[in-house]
């Protein structure tokens, strides 16, 4: 196995709206924010090459949304999917299967994109067959009132309409499986939206999880520090708590999907809870 940080491009998010209720003289400590309020977000994948198989998690926005709606993101910096998979010598047509960890935009965007006539949608990646699980589609594609503007049809519908969406499968009594078709195991937690996945990697004898939205930032380390786009904070309280004390037990490495400064970073526990530890980057910590 070998995997390979994809940089999918930065943008910007309200400062206020990334940390909830913790008081902008906390969070702007570790994540400094501009005169509109705006702090720096990266949208991070992970690409795991596997004998035959060329797995991606997450895509990022994508590049197909209008000109008013990009407005909204500020986005900044020359990072994209194809920039980074060349960068390691591949092609977006090589990989073979697609796993979202949900459906919100930021993380969906850019598994569809336009057909060449800009009069629909199609996968952006041609071979590769998407990844979900079915509590969470049915969430996406019938979505509460506070996650529509997340949820975006041309995003989600033009998967399934591939053929090539698949589900993986979970016990309702398990919150972790083993994903034995991609060579991972899952959490699933719920508190940012419903059956979020956090997939847990082995290698080079350590575990690598790929934190998606249970931990946005290395400025979220303290556990009250949640997300106002989180739909059930409260859960978000208690799922984080859970696996923050067995990040720090277990010595888990942590890849940061949205910290455009850190990419991995280990944390350890202190009188006063969970805290940062040590702060890496990809080829420091596996090249």
């Amino acid at each position: 196995m070998k995997l390979y940080p994809i940089e999918a491009g930065n943008f910007k998010l309200d400062g206020g709206a990334m940390f909830g209720v913790v008081p902008k003289s906390l969070w702007n400590r570790t994540n400094p924010a501009d005169e509109n309020n705006m702090i720096d977000i990266a949208a991070r994948c992970l690409l795991i090459e596997e004998g035959d198989k060329l797995i991606l998690i997450d895509t990022g926005m994508g590049d197909k949304q209008s000109e008013k709606f990009f407005g909204h993101y500020y986005q900044w910096g020359e990072h994209s999917i194809d920039k980074s998979l060349k960068q390691h010598g591949f092609h977006r047509d090589d990989i073979t299967d697609v796993f979202m960890t949900h459906l919100h935009f930021d993380h969906c965007g850019g598994s569809v994109q336009w057909n060449k006539e800009r009069t629909g949608y199609e996968p952006a990646f041609k071979n590769a067959g998407f990844w979900s699980n079915k509590e969470h589609w049915a969430w996406a594609t019938q979505p509460n009132a506070r996650e529509k503007a997340s949820f975006l049809k041309e995003n989600i519908i033009p998967m399934e309409q591939s053929g090539r969406l698949h589900f993986l499968e979970k016990d309702p009594s398990e919150s972790f499986i083993t994903a034995g078709q991609l060579g991972f195991g899952v959490l699933f937690v719920d508190g940012h939206t419903d059956k979020q996945m956090i997939p847990h990697i082995k290698y080079q004898d350590k575990t690598l999880v790929f934190m998606a939205d249970l931990l946005p930032t290395a400025g979220h380390v303290p556990i009250p520090f949640v997300m106002g786009y989180d739909t059930r904070p409260l859960l978000t309280l208690g799922e984080k708590e859970l696996f923050m004390k067995k990040a720090a037990d277990e010595n888990l490495y942590l890849f940061l999907e949205h910290d455009a400064h850190n990419q991995i970073i280990t944390v350890k526990n202190t009188e006063k809870s969970v805290r940062l530890d040590k702060t890496f980057t990809f080829n420091e910590l596996f090249n």
